[in-house]
């Protein structure tokens, strides 16, 4: 039997808690496309895919946003 594992969306908390980042390097790398893009969930609200963190996570050195079509 196969379940596929949806993807969540996690929160900025849990995406710096995650990788160990600061806020504004978080974001400085978004502007660099150096990390994956945080998506809209509402009006006020946005997150980051947890597959694209992961991709992140298991290369950050040399990550590109244009690497990863889900980022």
């Amino acid at each position: 039997m196969h379940t596929e594992t949806p993807d969540r969306i996690l929160r900025i908390n849990a995406v710096l808690e995650r990788t160990g980042l600061s806020r504004s390097t978080m974001y400085r790398k978004m502007q660099k496309g150096t990390f994956p893009k945080n998506i809209q969930i509402s009006e006020r609200c946005a997150g980051w895919r947890e597959s694209a963190i992961a991709a992140w996570l298991r290369n950050p050195m040399f990550y590109s946003v244009d690497d990863n079509p889900a980022g």
